[in-house]
């Protein structure tokens, strides 16, 4: 498969720190590689991949204020989608918008939907209900206006999480986004309530609330705020912890945090909303609480949880190998339900006229592919070269064409089109003859194994 993954362009991909949905863009895409999939990465210029990777945007926009977020997130959306048509399915991580350039293309778009940021934005995705595949990262953050393919949980690479069967130091932990929404408040309530020391990670989303609800804290050495961490530190603080804090006040699509915290084994206290009872087994590997009280009663029974639970339990069901496998599946499960009869192995094609008499396509020959050598018996053909440069076999000759040159095979003829260089060839073809179909097409050397 031949697939395009968009992310979005906040952050770099994988991100240096915070960046959950860049996050899980890379694991994917490199989880795909891996199992040998051609994989095309829209992200910014200075992300990671071993797949290949398209960009137009120099970097995150939250990591350089002079990039117009709106203006860049505009061409980046574009730039995949003025090449659509060259891949067999595309992945679309960047939410809504991306979804109103899907007319363009026969190309099937699947986006997983990482959590919707205000019911504002349904009416987009009502629109293109049917049209487009979507996926659910929970149950819980399931929309009962759209129809899903599928809800496909995150995972983890779990060798960049240590297990630690117990915790090294004294304290509770608060790792997430400074906002309400992520209950940092909260989290120091409880921290003073259960007389326990409290970290505080996490980039600062709401500047006046923590100016109001959380430096004030700081005062005191019991309350410690570290700012946004990154893999390393982020492996020693979760694993370090007694307990993961996560009072969250809004239903949350998913949480990485929590299971993040549980590879590490640091059990998780969180309040029962959104997707928490489908990750914590309350009792097992954390508690599921409704308020301040309970979460300070969950911390005083925190060593009732074996640390074990927690890492056996994202082995079972949080690994990024099981995310890649449930997504493959998908993909699959797509592509058969859109089959293109106008994709082949070498590029791709549309019918331009059809008639008795003759017949016209445009045809896109990929980068460094080309078609089989072949001849035909029953028709002729008119080659038009119109983009890209190209190597054109007649008979024993080989030639050199460039835009503008156009070529006759008759029936007969030994012919073929190759593309040696990075960019599209794009040619017209015509056809005339008694007979158009595929089956007068006779292959004496392919590359994808059709002779």
């Amino acid at each position: 498969m031949h697939i395009a993954m968009l992310s979005p362009i906040a952050w770099r991909t994988p991100p240096r720190h915070y960046g959950p949905w860049e996050s899980i863009v890379s694991l994917i895409t490199e989880g795909l590689v891996a199992r040998g999939h051609d994989v095309t990465l829209f992200a910014t210029a200075d992300s990671q991949t071993q797949g290949t990777l398209q960009a137009v945007c120099s970097k995150g926009y939250e990591e350089d204020s002079s990039i117009m977020p709106k203006v860049w997130e505009c061409l980046h959306i574009s730039e995949l989608f003025d090449h659509a048509e060259e891949f067999d399915l595309i992945h679309n991580h960047f939410d809504f918008l991306p979804l109103t350039y899907t007319g363009q293309t026969t190309t099937p778009v699947v986006t997983t939907i990482h959590g919707f940021s205000s019911p504002a934005i349904l009416p987009v995705y009502k629109k293109y209900n049917g049209k487009a595949f979507y996926i659910a990262i929970s149950d819980a953050d399931r929309s009962p206006d759209l129809d899903y393919i599928k809800t496909i949980h995150h995972g983890l690479d779990l060798k960049q999480f240590d297990y630690q069967p117990q915790p090294t130091d004294d304290y509770l932990l608060f790792f997430g986004r400074i906002h309400p929404d992520k209950g940092a408040r909260e989290s120091i309530e409880i921290a003073l309530g259960c007389h326990k020391k409290l970290i505080m990670a996490g980039i600062i989303q709401d500047q006046d609330y923590f100016n109001r609800h959380i430096e004030p804290h700081l005062k005191n050495s019991q309350i410690t705020y570290i700012g946004s961490v990154g893999p390393d530190q982020r492996n020693q603080l979760l694993g370090n912890a007694e307990a993961l804090l996560h009072p969250i006040h809004f239903n949350e699509p998913f949480g990485l945090s929590v299971i993040e915290s549980m590879a590490c084994g640091t059990p998780v206290i969180a309040f029962n909303k959104g997707s928490m009872p489908e990750i914590i087994e309350h009792g097992q590997n954390g508690f599921l609480v409704n308020n301040i009280a309970e979460a300070v009663e969950a911390v005083r029974q925190i060593n009732n949880i074996e640390r074990k639970n927690c890492r056996l339990h994202v082995e079972q069901h949080f690994t990024v190998e099981r995310m890649v496998d449930d997504y493959i599946k998908i993909y699959e499960t797509i592509l058969e339900q859109t089959r293109r009869e106008n994709h082949r192995p070498w590029g791709y094609y549309k019918i331009l006229a059809d008639s008795d008499q003759y017949k016209a396509k445009e045809i896109v020959v990929l980068p460094n592919k080309r078609l089989s050598l072949q001849r035909h018996q029953q028709r002729s053909e008119h080659w038009l070269l119109i983009e890209g440069h190209a190597q054109i076999t007649l008979g024993e000759k080989t030639l050199t064409a460039m835009p503008g040159q156009s070529f006759d095979i008759p029936p007969g003829t030994l012919h073929r089109i190759s593309n040696q260089h990075d960019e599209n060839v794009r040619f017209i073809e015509i056809q005339t003859g008694d007979y158009f179909g595929e089956d007068d097409i006779e292959r004496f050397e392919d590359d994808f194994g059709r002779v």
